[in-house]
């Protein structure tokens, strides 16, 4: 969906120059109405009554004028409407004045944090976890944020009135991307398994396809945000663990899956060992071993070499007389 954002086009002037002209106005103004006052009780109070009515409408003419002032600071914007028709966006930074029956409200497009709290989701297998993220994102289409989605409406905080102020509008925007954040996060964590043993060997997984995942997650945030004009430039899991439910036995569980991998390393290691000493002492004869000696020392060996605790041998000093 393309924008209706568009740049500003109607007249704008150096703000310090129509502050000049908007004091000699008012300089102005003030001499017309005194000069009025003045000369209304003389011979020629027919002028007298003209200089005052100049001056009054000069002094309304530079009251409205005062309206028209606005200062933008790198990274804000200012959307104009005219009568309530949008008129173009304003965002070039410095002290400038426009027509002051435009009407503006400002808005912030600068870079803003969302640290998510960590919700409790369901993973593809049915797991419950707790999973957060954090986001960085900004406005890029003003159009958007302040028409395509009730912003006005969210940052009042009087039911059915509007607000304007720039804090309340990026405060609406925030609640915006803080809710479907949650939908997105929701969404991602629902497809996939937490780790390899929930879902399958080689897929991919919370806890194993992380940049994968941040992707995906940063897919998902573009599509939903797309429509109030805000820009994902980050997002990231922060956050992920098992329920507090269940996270107890799933630790059990790590932890037996850990032990059986480590003994299949150590009977791999000890099979090769007793092999090589076997072979060993084989070849350079040291000593002759019949099949019956060959399988009591090769489960010595083991016991040895496979056993949590040290070995405690038995010294043969020989056979008493």
């Amino acid at each position: 969906m393309g924008t209706q954002e568009f740049k500003f086009k109607g007249a704008v002037v150096n703000g310090f120059l129509m502050l000049f002209v908007n004091l000699a106005v008012l300089v102005l103004s003030i001499v017309s109405i005194i000069n009025g006052i003045v000369n209304l009780d003389a011979s020629y109070g027919v002028h007298g009554g003209w200089l005052l009515a100049i001056g009054v409408l000069l002094l309304f003419a530079n009251i409205c004028m005062w309206c028209g002032f606005m200062q933008l600071e790198p990274n804000e914007a200012r959307v104009t409407t005219w009568f309530g028709k949008y008129a173009g966006t304003f965002a070039q930074a410095g002290f400038y004045w426009i027509n002051p029956f435009y009407g503006t409200k400002k808005l912030s497009l600068r870079a803003r944090n969302l640290d998510a709290e960590p919700i409790k989701v369901n993973d593809k297998v049915g797991n419950p976890v707790m999973i957060g993220l954090v986001l960085v994102w900004k406005l890029k289409d003003t159009y958007k944020a302040l028409f395509e989605v009730d912003t006005q409406t969210m940052a009042s905080p009087t039911p059915g009135t509007t607000g304007s102020d720039v804090k309340s509008i990026m405060n609406a925007l925030e609640k915006f991307v803080r809710v479907q954040s949650d939908a997105a996060l929701r969404q991602v964590a629902g497809q996939y398994a937490y780790d390899d043993e929930d879902g399958g060997a080689g897929d991919l997984t919370l806890r194993s396809g992380s940049e994968d995942i941040n992707q995906l997650l940063e897919q998902k945030l573009d599509d939903r945000l797309a429509l109030a004009g805000i820009e994902v430039v980050e997002a990231r899991i922060n956050y992920l663990a098992y329920a507090p439910e269940i996270a107890a036995v799933m630790l059990r569980r790590q932890q037996a899956s850990a032990i059986i991998t480590a003994r299949e390393k150590i009977v791999d290691g000890a099979v090769s060992m007793v092999k090589m000493a076997l072979d060993k002492l084989s070849k350079e004869g040291v000593v002759e071993l019949d099949a019956d000696k060959k399988a009591s020392m090769v489960s010595n060996l083991l016991v040895v070499l496979c056993g949590d605790d040290s070995a405690q041998p038995v010294v043969n000093t020989g056979t008493p007389n």
